[in-house]
């Protein structure tokens, strides 16, 4: 029997639209992205708000948990919104399932409890390589390139430059970055996503640690730092951008490619979202990035949309109506179903890098260059955490 929704379609949209992918088909058929916005308001209108003690007396505390206030404004109340579930790799492992919160105050969408940081390490102590170098990774380097040709020419020439790939996987990144002439630098939780990214690259090195354990990233001087799919992993992003931003070397870029918590598709599909994955921990808007980011000493940031890489890449070819319809909503709204967004660590990499992108400014150009009276990194980072 066909499923009552996809009937509906069928008799709205006909065949027409079964060339565009599903992950754009949101953006292209005519009056859905204005009923997918509306049913985003209606759900947080819906959803009740709550003290943080009243929501974490009604779940059950893991045993590498901890409930958290809003890591971006400090709010302690919680908007109880999506139950992501799913089972492990092949349908065969074990289920999970996880409680995301909307903030109140600013929106920001977090899992909830959620992993103590000396605890991520749990996330990723074995078998994660599997997972990299799987169905995941068929197309990983596609997307990277895909990425840095719309910041071009950020990263098209690492002659005599530093990079570090924050959560390198098995490094397929660091093997493009090997290719543009980069002295290339990786760390990850994995330790045997490390020993296989060692054997991938050739002058490139992968650590196993954070940064601050590697005497070789430690001492800073990056040029470039990148964050593939890693920003939604980081239980602590305050502390770890103050990092990264000392890390920079002057002029220094950070390049981020993340979830959008803005994305049509969230809207859509709710708790089945392809962004709730089973080790994410946090969604990032436009927004709320430009928040964690200003919080932490960046200068500016830059966006890129994302079409859908089969789209970009030209292996999906739709007729131009409808690229031009998809293009148009992509732009006009969330900015796609992934975020790309590269920050400015100071006014000489707005200089050198910004004449060819729209660059928002994070602070006050008067105020003082060190100026971050607003962040706080002792404890939960002013957040209120609750074990």
């Amino acid at each position: 029997m066909v499923p009552a929704r996809r009937l509906l379609r069928g008799l709205l949209y006909g065949s027409r639209y079964d060339r565009v992918p599903w992950g754009q088909r949101v953006y292209v058929r005519p009056g859905e992205r204005l009923l997918r916005e509306a049913q985003w308001r209606w759900r947080i209108r819906r959803a009740p708000v709550l003290s943080l003690a009243e929501y974490a007396a009604e779940l059950p505390l893991g045993e590498i948990e901890e409930f958290l206030s809003c890591m971006m404004c400090g709010e302690s109340r919680q908007q109880p919104m999506f139950e992501p579930t799913g089972a492990g790799k092949g349908g065969t492992g074990r289920t999970w399932r996880y409680h995301v919160v909307r903030c109140p105050s600013c929106g920001f969408l977090y899992r909830n409890p959620n992993i103590r940081p000396e605890r991520l390490g749990d996330l990723y102590s074995s078998g994660y390589s599997g997972f990299l170098t799987g169905t995941y990774a068929a197309n990983r380097q596609r997307r990277y390139n895909l990425t840095m040709e719309a910041f071009s020419p950020v990263l098209d020439d690492g002659e005599g430059r530093r990079l570090l790939d924050f959560g390198c996987g098995v490094g397929l990144f660091l093997e493009l970055a090997e290719q543009r002439g980069f002295d290339g630098y990786g760390v990850d939780l994995s330790p045997d996503s490390v020993t296989q990214a060692n054997a991938r690259l050739k002058r490139a090195r992968a650590y196993f640690g954070a940064p601050q354990d590697v005497p070789q990233i430690a001492a800073g001087g990056f040029d470039v730092i990148t964050l593939w799919s890693v920003l939604a992993h980081l239980p602590r992003p305050l502390e770890d951008f103050a990092r990264f931003r000392e890390l920079l070397a002057p002029g220094g870029v950070l390049l981020i490619l993340t979830v959008n918590a803005r994305s049509l598709l969230l809207k859509a599909y709710g708790s089945a979202w392809s962004g709730f994955t089973k080790n994410h921990l946090m969604f990032y808007s436009a927004e709320t990035l430009r928040t964690l980011l200003r919080r932490t000493g960046f200068e500016g940031v830059a966006y890129a949309p994302h079409y859908g890489d089969t789209v970009e890449a030209g292996t999906t070819r739709l007729p131009e109506p409808l690229r031009r319809r998809l293009r148009q909503a992509v732009e006009a709204s969330d900015g796609g179903n992934m975020m790309r967004a590269l920050a400015f660590g100071d006014e000489a990499a707005v200089a050198r890098w910004g004449d060819r992108l729209t660059i928002h400014r994070l602070r006050d150009r008067t105020a003082a260059p060190d100026e971050r009276a607003d962040l706080d990194l002792t404890g939960s980072s002013g957040t209120g955490a609750l074990t």
